[in-house]
């Protein structure tokens, strides 16, 4: 490497970081930690009633669909990682598919360029959902109550309503003219709702006592999946009965690594999240962060270009596992990313026009949602579930209840071409039938000398890995409670467009104008937050310590 100061350069084999004292919630047996506390609350009614986390996961889930339908969902999908309190762990895959019809070349126009708008704004933006699969499959496996028992709460909660908070009002005035062009102006959701009004969601009830009665099936096979079919039909959309029918979430193997004396498990492929977090991490393990401080300079630097050469990496090789071969081993290898970092000059910034992919041999709304739970018995559950924008597609089935994803965007509709994230992404992430578009969440665990440390997630698209891997390092090398951990001010990098985003007036000045004159490329556009992460730490004492971010309505809950 060239040019590091041994002022800020260290080999550390762990952090001497200890944990601070919590600032969050606390709780001595479960909690629950979401984008809305009807969601978090319901999650925690249900495990003291003796489910465990994984039925908690299914009500809390499904609860967020009805309290957050910006980016709760059953029209979405998602991804989840659990450790059991024995320490096995395991993930799922819910993420939607592209249709039976879909076509590589769907969004383009006959001279092969993007259309905009058709792959976020259109019908045939809407991935096969995976949501109702998802937690029937977690159920089935995991699960100890029955769902009737589970829904029981959720169903209330969508009859009842959910009061209407100042951020949510935002929300739907700032979206309120895409979902009456997308459904009409009589339906439910384009409503001139106000903070303190109730919205109560009766198709909604009604869509899940269906699903109470009838089970998976009822989604995909049934009356509910007949009337998603013809609305999605009438709105030029192509999903047929037959993805429905055959779509099925799956289990997969998580990534596990390690950084220091931390045993990392995260989201493998389809997700981009758990290799990106993997490369960042075992890259930036080098450098004594703890010594050069929190947002310093140096910390800064040497973390943006970890970030870089990771999300450079993840626009080439990446997509579903199911149809490309992804060298993972390769783009964890610790020679390979040592000779990734080498570039690295403390003095200056490396463009990203200067970093492309590494050479590997072969043998990701900004809107989603993310939850952690831990229960009393043990287990943990980080799962991160999506409409892929805010609201997804726009499009409402006023007749079920709920609103669709615009997920298809999330594959490369031409290569090199970005989304709406400002990813961009190669043939390994085109769109074909029945493919599962790659995606940024990360829903990760984190174990300490054996013992369950942490769970984390958070939405924010593109921005989803670095605000987890920020948290993260806010505990771990900064002695942050997890409150304040989820408090700090975050930055993000992702390669292109080459510019360092930072969090409007929390940064230094004389820090960002000095990493200017390095060269690094600053985002002067205002952006209002990057991530909304939701976690638990849990203490040596077994103290469970909730960080619930207010950049959001987000809440703990425990017992």
């Amino acid at each position: 490497m060239k040019k590091i100061s041994l002022l800020f350069y260290f080999i550390s084999i762990y952090s001497f970081a200890q944990t601070a004292h919590p600032t969050g919630l606390t709780a001595s047996k479960a909690m629950v930690v979401s984008a809305r506390e009807e969601a978090s609350k319901i999650g925690v009614e249900i495990m003291k009633k003796g489910g465990n986390a994984y039925d908690a996961m299914v009500a809390t889930e499904l609860a967020l669909a009805v309290a957050y339908p910006y980016a709760g969902n059953i029209g979405g999908g998602g991804f989840m990682v659990y450790r059991k309190a024995n320490g096995e762990v395991g993930s799922l895959d819910y993420r939607e598919k592209a249709p039976l019809a879909a076509t590589k070349n769907m969004f383009l126009d006959k001279e092969g360029n993007v259309i905009k708008g058709k792959s976020t704004e259109s019908a045939l933006a809407i991935g096969v959902p995976g949501t109702i699969a998802g937690v029937f499959a977690v159920h089935k496996k995991l699960g100890s109550l029955p769902m009737s028992e589970i829904l029981k709460p959720v169903i209330a909660l969508a009859e009842r309503g959910v009061v209407v908070t100042k951020k949510q009002q935002k929300q739907l005035e700032a979206y309120h003219d895409a979902i009456v062009k997308a459904n009409g102006s009589n339906t439910l959701m384009a409503g001139n709702f106000k903070e303190g009004d109730t919205i109560k969601y009766p198709a909604l009830a009604s869509t899940l006592k269906r699903i109470s009665k009838n089970g998976k099936d009822e989604f995909y096979k049934g009356k509910t999946a007949q009337v998603l079919v013809d609305y999605l039909k009438k709105k030029g959309g192509i999903i047929t009965l037959k993805d429905l029918a055959v779509y099925e979430a799956k289990w997969r193997t998580p990534l596990q690594f390690d950084y220091k004396d931390l045993k990392v498990t995260s989201m493998a492929p389809p997700s981009s999240g758990g290799i990106c977090l993997a490369q960042i991490m075992k890259m930036i393990s080098p450098f004594y962060l703890s010594k050069m401080g929190h947002n310093s300079e140096q910390s800064i630097q040497v973390i943006v270009e970890a970030e870089r050469r990771a999300y450079a990496d993840r626009s080439q090789y990446l997509g579903d596992p199911d149809f490309v071969k992804i060298p993972i081993k390769g783009l964890l290898a610790d020679s390979y990313l040592k000779e990734r970092m080498s570039s690295f000059d403390s003095e200056k910034a490396t463009l990203s026009s200067d970093i492309k992919e590494g050479k590997v041999t072969y043998n990701e709304s900004t809107e989603t949602t993310h939850y952690s739970i831990v229960d009393q018995f043990g287990n943990a559950v980080a799962a991160t579930t999506t409409l892929n924008d805010g609201f997804g597609s726009k499009y409402y089935c006023d007749e079920l209840g709920f609103f669709l994803n615009n997920e298809m965007d999330d594959f490369s509709a031409k290569p090199g071409s970005p989304n709406m994230f400002g990813l961009v992404g190669n043939e390994a992430n085109s769109i074909a039938p029945q493919k599962r578009m790659l995606s940024s969440m990360t829903p990760t665990i984190l174990e300490k000398n054996g013992k369950l440390f942490m769970v984390v997630g958070s939405p924010g698209g593109s921005t989803i890995i670095t605000s987890v891997l920020q948290t993260i390092l806010n505990v771990y090398e900064y002695n942050m409670s997890m409150q304040d951990a989820v408090n700090a001010p975050r930055f993000h990098h992702q390669w292109l467009p080459d510019l360092i985003t930072f969090e409007p007036d929390t940064f230094n000045y004389k820090t960002l104008e000095s990493l200017k004159s390095k060269g690094y490329l600053i985002n002067e556009k205002t952006t209002p937050v990057i991530g909304k992460v939701d976690a638990i730490l849990v203490y040596p004492d077994n103290t469970l310590e909730g960080g619930a971010d207010f950049r959001g309505d987000d809440k703990a809950a425990g017992f």
